[in-house]
Order: C-alpha cells, then sequence, then structure tokens
C-alpha cells in the first residue's frame, strides 16, 4: 500500500483504528470488572486520600497495611515507588480521611515502622462531592468541545455542499483519538499502576485541539480544490488535498515529538506519565485526521452520490 492511495485504501486504516480501539475497550473493561472503574482514578477524580512516603529503611507492605488497620481503614492500596533517587517509597490510597487523622497516620508509620525521609511525605485529600463534581466537569468539557468545534465547522465550511458531513467527520477523528488516549491509559494502569489525575484531562483536551488542527488544515485545503477543480471527482480532489498538506501536518507534530521524547527520557518522573499521554494522543490525531477524518468524509460522499444515482434510477 503507498501513501498516496490513502483514500482507496482506506479499509485497512479504518480496521487498525478498530483494532486499536478494540483493544482499549477490552482493557477498560477488565478494569472496570477488577477495580470498579474503566481506567485507576486517581485522587483528582474520587473521593479518597493519598499518602507518598519514603522511609529512612526497608519495610513491607504488610506492616504499612497493619498501621492502616488499627485506624480502621481495611483495604488500602499500597504500591511501591520506584524511580532514580527512590529507595523505600510507596504510595498509599485510601479512603477519604481527615486532615488530622492523615497526620496522626504519618506520625505512627515514623514511629512503628521507620524514621520518614525529611520533606517527602506527601498527602493529597479529595472529598466526596468535589471528586464528584471533578468528574462532571471532565465529560462535560469534552462533550461542549466537540459541540461547539461540530457547530464552528459547519459555519466556516458553509460555502460547501454537505459542511455537517465536515463537521462529523472531524468529531468522529477527535473521538477516535480520545478513545486511543483512554485505551492507553487503562492498559498502563493495568500493567504499572498508572493513574487518572488532572494532568490526564488536560492532556484529553490538548490532544483534542492537536487533532482538529491537524483535521481543518486538510479539510480546508479540499475546500479551495473544489473551488479551483469542481468538474475533478471528489477522491482526487482530496488526495490532492493530502498531498499538499501532509508535509506541514508532519513537520508540525514531528517536532513537537522530538521534545516530547526528550522530556520522556531526562524529564522528572511527575510528568512522564502525562507526557506520554501526549505522545500518544498526539502521534493518534496525526494518524486519524489524514487516515480516518479525510477517506471517512469520502466514504460519506460516494455513499450518498451512490443513493442519488440509484433514486434517480
Amino acid at each position: 500500500m503507498s501513501i498516496f492511495n490513502i483514500v482507496q485504501n482506506r479499509r485497512y486504516y479504518f480496521i487498525l483504528s478498530a483494532v486499536l480501539i478494540g483493544i482499549g475497550l477490552v482493557a477498560m473493561v477488565i478494569s472496570f470488572i477488577t477495580t470498579g472503574a474503566p481506567f485507576q482514578i486517581g485522587v483528582d477524580f474520587r473521593s479518597g486520600t493519598r499518602f507518598e512516603v519514603q522511609f529512612q529503611d526497608v519495610v513491607t507492605e504488610d506492616q504499612i497495611r497493619d498501621v492502616y488497620t488499627d485506624f480502621g481503614i481495611s483495604n488500602p492500596m499500597i504500591t511501591s515507588i520506584r524511580a532514580e533517587g527512590l529507595e523505600n517509597a510507596w504510595q498509599i490510597r485510601t479512603e477519604f480521611v481527615s486532615p488530622q487523622t492523615a497526620k496522626d497516620i504519618e506520625t505512627e508509620l515514623g514511629a512503628r515502622l521507620s524514621p520518614i525521609v525529611p520533606d517527602t511525605t506527601r498527602t493529597e485529600s479529595v472529598s466526596p462531592s468535589i471528586g464528584a463534581e471533578v468528574t462532571r466537569a471532565a465529560f462535560g468539557a469534552i462533550l461542549l468541545a466537540a459541540g461547539i468545534i461540530l457547530v464552528y465547522i459547519m459555519f466556516a465550511f458553509r460555502q460547501v455542499p454537505n459542511s455537517f458531513r465536515y463537521g462529523a467527520c472531524a468529531v468522529i477523528a477527535m473521538l477516535h483519538d480520545i478513545l486511543i488516549i483512554f485505551g492507553f491509559i487503562a492498559v498502563t494502569g493495568m500493567l504499572f499502576g498508572w493513574e487518572v489525575d488532572s494532568l490526564f484531562l488536560t492532556a484529553v483536551l490538548t490532544v483534542a485541539g492537536f487533532s482538529l488542527q491537524d483535521t481543518i488544515v486538510v479539510f480546508d485545503r479540499i475546500r479551495e480544490n473544489i473551488k479551483k477543480r469542481p468538474r475533478e471527482k471528489f477522491d482526487t480532489v482530496v488526495t490532492r488535498s493530502i498531498l499538499e498538506t501532509i508535509h506541514r501536518s508532519l513537520a508540525t507534530q514531528l517536532n513537537a515529538m522530538f521534545v516530547m521524547v526528550a522530556i520522556l527520557l531526562f524529564g522528572g518522573p511527575s510528568i512522564k506519565h502525562f507526557i506520554a499521554v501526549l505522545f500518544v494522543g498526539l502521534f493518534s490525531g496525526t494518524y486519524s485526521s489524514l487516515f480516518n477524518a479525510v477517506p471517512l468524509l469520502v466514504a460519506w460522499e460516494e455513499r450518498a452520490a451512490r443513493r442519488v444515482v440509484s433514486s434517480g434510477a
């Protein structure tokens, strides 16, 4: 298959996207069955308290669990934190506890198990009401963005026949990218314990913006070429438009990807999850703009044309 036959070979690209999204959906289902959520949900999106502590000496998970059990917390989620410069560091996620109880737990950990390394303890708490509000706001932001984008593209492309199709294809490509990063975070959550936090929402909205930018650039060139070549077949106009814009899309996205790779290799561990999600989403956005949104538009136009011919016959 040649890249110059993107429109003709669209079936293969649709199948690849379906497979990747299917893997992600399976991972989300498995995660939901095992944990009650499609991802490893961080404290930002649910009520609870997260402790991060680093001990001076070696301690075990059972020893930490015993301390929390004494405070009436029966099922804490305890994870060893492994990163450069970290030894004997642990993350403990529990149900919501008051600030005073959290302070008492930290004091008991240091007194009973091992002294805590100074200035390494971090505690974050989110009440049930705040966790539910953040979750609603996250989904609301995504739905609102999709609606605004659809209306904007319909208005911007109002001089092109069937402008709704352009907007719908752009939104579908955006949802494709969101599902890809949802699947990615579900898989990494199962394998490495990565959690969904407020930075993940930032990554989702950023990926949506990048994806739409690429799609609109190609659609805009299609609009220009339709005016220049009104008698040319639609799929030929689309292929021409892709070839005229692909270098710009790849150059822009590759520059950003190189920066992200550098951050992944040399950046701090606190932002690597965020950058990894951004990288996957950016790659997916570049792919979906060229190999999903545009071919989907062509398939839609061709199917509508066949219906017109059939009804005329």
